[in-house]
């Protein structure tokens, strides 16, 4: 398992830029010129590139990752590649697993938008299957790793770094998290959106008090992770809704993606990570593998707010990208069937909903 997945392929001409202008504004940092640019697969939500350059001034040879917004509408706030900029060169002083960043141009001339550029990491990222088998106690040890490097981002002393302390808004995180991601799906509904109205009731009067002010990534997954040829994790990828927030938010959110071997065959179209594989801890797994380490002890009902806020909130990002597919803003096809992954979501939320009343525990593979 010495290499990564090569999923960078030619840019699609919806999201083309120019070449040359960004060899000029990588020349005056000292870098370039740029010989080949490729784009990664997916793009859901930020746009991600491979630019080679002939450089030799950076540590991996020259391969740099440019990040930039969709085209289309965007949630306020969303997108904010100053913010993902930011947030990254604020960190790698104080949390090792982050990669150094380039630049960030907020001109929207130079490209069409704002953008920034960092160094590539080289590695391995897992995508839905694991390129070669491991045994069940790597996988197990990896899942480890992983917690490990949580537990240590929710360590990080956010007030002995002010970029990060300013993103702290104080109490309250959960709340606004289910103001924020209601009036997200309100703004983004096609046609054919469901009704919700049962499920958002349900988060709203069950959400619990927050657990804590840290430093969250907010989309923590194992495909969002760079790893070395021992599975040890060399960098953690796409910032873009990293906070300081309540640390269980960001558990809530990681499970929700987290997809079992024994899950139903429509999640499984869902995986986006070999989280099936023999060995891969369970949702409840990780729930009770970073409580016992981070001494958190939520409510067998809280448990379920996580799991099914994490779902919503999927559903939402879904959403939103199923909007701008509808409207015609973006010709990806991959997005065609965006509108029945919202669908299913809101039925598993709402199947979670249900069994709660039975005081169901979250991860029981509903």
């Amino acid at each position: 398992m010495s290499s990564a997945e090569n999923t960078a392929r030619p840019v699609r001409d919806e999201d083309a830029f120019d070449v040359d202008a960004l060899t000029a504004w990588l020349a005056e940092r000292g870098e370039g010129p740029v010989t080949e640019v490729q784009q990664f697969r997916g793009g859901a939500s930020n746009l991600t590139y491979l630019v080679r350059t002939v450089s030799t001034s950076s540590t991996n040879g020259g391969d740099l990752i440019l990040r930039r917004p969709p085209s289309g509408k965007k949630a306020a706030g969303a997108h904010d590649m100053g913010r993902e900029h930011g947030i990254q060169a604020a960190l790698q002083p104080v949390f090792p697993y982050v990669a150094t960043m380039i630049g960030h141009e907020p001109d929207e001339s130079v490209l069409g938008s704002e953008f920034y550029v960092m160094e590539k990491v080289p590695g391995l990222i897992l995508r839905q299957d694991l390129p070669e088998p491991l045994a069940p106690e790597e996988a197990d040890a990896l899942c480890g790793r992983v917690l490990d490097v949580l537990v240590a981002l929710h360590s990080v002393d956010v007030a002995s770094v002010p970029a990060l302390a300013a993103l702290g808004k104080g109490e309250g995180y959960v709340g606004r998290q289910v103001r924020g991601w209601i009036r997200r799906l309100d703004g983004s509904r096609t046609d054919d959106t469901g009704d919700w109205s049962d499920v958002l009731a349900w988060i709203e009067e069950h959400q619990p008090a927050d657990v804590g002010q840290v430093l969250i990534h907010n989309d923590y997954r194992l495909d969002n992770l760079v790893l070395d040829e021992d599975l040890q994790v060399r960098a953690v990828l796409d910032w873009e809704l990293a906070t300081v927030g309540d640390p269980l938010m960001d558990l809530s959110s990681m499970i929700a993606y987290w997809v079992e071997a024994d899950d139903d065959d429509l999640f499984q179209l869902f995986r986006r990570q070999p989280s099936n594989a023999p060995g891969m801890w369970t949702r409840r797994e990780w729930v009770d593998r970073y409580c016992a380490r981070t001494g958190h002890a939520p409510s067998e009902r809280d448990l379920v707010f996580y799991e099914v806020f994490g779902l919503f909130r999927l559903a939402v990002i879904a959403q939103q990208i199923w909007y701008r597919y509808v409207n015609k803003q973006t010709t990806n096809e991959s997005y065609a069937l965006l509108g029945q992954v919202v669908s299913y979501l809101e039925q598993r939320c709402r199947r979670l909903v249900t069994e709660a009343g039975g005081a169901t525990a979250s991860g029981s593979g509903a």
